[in-house]
């Protein structure tokens, strides 16, 4: 009895949370209530505190903008625009575990769960996008840890440079991944190079090269078939068909 107990207890429990996940991803996807991200400062070094401390929600008011704009052009207008709210910085850095298969993935979303239920608050959070936004000193040789994004959980951890002059490149590292959480996909190859069509911000351009603008989820806008150059700022990308169809736009 007491074992049958303890089974129905953990039934009740998990299909609790998974009633939680899918709620939350039905509510921040939704076109009547505000799409709410929670951005969390976390420094790399001793100079990354110093810029962050600085820091203002103006410095990510272009992300909203972009969104919202988005959102008209295919013609999904929102009862309420986005809404970026800068928390306090966080000094334990999340987790960053390589990733090299499907356990290890598994593992560091559950890792990155935890982090984000012991350093934000679990009722003020239901229903928004949490990121955890690295600021790493600038260094122009230096390749950032890859940036990532996870629709179960609403939670990213976005890699970028504690610079005012990268602060345009910051917000598109920003917005790709805060777009990964709301159940966006790559569009781009194994050698970083847009995936044609759908990784095209317009596909059907003729001629096809160069483009003049990149599509979100595939970061950098293809110059020919071998090469693609980052974007520097949102003002030169836009969400293409794919990823407006995935987002539920």
């Amino acid at each position: 009895m007491q074992r049958n107990r303890r089974i129905l207890i953990l039934l009740l429990a998990f299909t609790l949370l998974a009633g939680l996940t899918i709620g939350e991803r039905l509510w921040v996807r939704s076109a009547m209530h505000p799409l709410e991200v929670a951005v969390y400062p976390v420094a790399m070094d001793v100079e990354s505190a110093a810029y962050i401390r600085q820091l203002t929600a103006v410095d990510f008011q272009e992300i909203t903008t972009f969104l919202t704009t988005e959102a008209q052009r295919w013609k999904r207008r929102p009862a309420y625009p986005p809404r970026i709210v800068l928390h306090a910085p966080i000094s334990e850095r999340p987790p960053m575990n390589p990733v090299h298969s499907r356990w290890d993935a598994i593992s560091l979303s559950l890792r990155l769960r935890w982090y984000a239920f012991r350093h934000t608050p679990f009722w003020g959070s239901l229903g928004k996008v949490r990121m955890f936004v690295l600021y790493h000193p600038l260094q122009f040789d230096l390749s950032l840890p890859h940036s990532l994004g996870l629709q179960k959980g609403l939670l990213g951890v976005a890699h970028v440079f504690a610079s005012d002059q990268q602060s345009a490149q910051n917000n598109v590292v920003i917005a790709h991944e805060l777009l990964h959480t709301l159940g966006a996909t790559d569009k781009y190859d194994e050698n970083g190079q847009p995936i044609y069509p759908q990784g095209f911000a317009e596909p059907y351009s003729e001629p096809r090269y160069p483009q003049q603008r990149a599509e979100i989820m595939a970061g950098r806008i293809p110059i020919s078939a071998t090469r693609a150059e980052i974007p520097r700022g949102l003002n030169e990308v836009e969400i293409g068909y794919a990823t407006a169809s995935e987002i539920g736009w």
